[in-house]
């Protein structure tokens, strides 16, 4: 694949899990007092992603010089499909497991990703190719 098609590919995943998000009321619920712009960078890909009350109102494919951002996810391009499987294997489960691993890191202003945390990580767990529904999967069991 070329680097023209992965980018494309990640940001129709993206974009994919952004509406998986938005369509997901209690996440949405969650959410309604968040509005930031983070940015989400898979390999050398980076995406900007705003969200507003709760609501991933758009992904920016970057990179983009001197785009704002309040925090940033650093996740190697190896981890992502790992962490994109509907039942990720242990180590690739999860956002700080993944940093433990030095697969992940987060830089930035922490202070707005640790007090919403379940909120990003079900927002990132709606990443993939099935329904999106991880985080009820391993919450609830299936």
């Amino acid at each position: 694949m070329t680097d023209a098609t992965d980018t494309t590919d990640i940001t129709a995943e993206l974009e994919r899990m952004a509406e998986r998000a938005n369509g997901d009321g209690s996440l949405i619920r969650r959410g309604r007092f968040i509005d930031l712009e983070f940015m989400l960078q898979i390999g050398d890909q980076a995406h900007y992603l705003c969200i507003q009350k709760g609501r991933v109102i758009s992904v920016t494919p970057g990179p983009l010089l001197l785009h704002p951002w309040v925090f940033a996810i650093h996740i190697d391009a190896a981890a992502w499909p790992l962490f994109c499987q509907p039942m990720p294997r242990p180590g690739y489960h999860d956002i700080f497991a993944m940093c433990k691993l030095g697969m992940a890191r987060i830089e930035g202003d922490l202070h707005p990703f640790i007090a919403n945390l379940r909120y990003f990580k079900e927002v990132l767990a709606k990443a993939g190719p099935g329904p999106g529904d991880r985080m009820q999967e391993a919450t609830h069991g299936r």
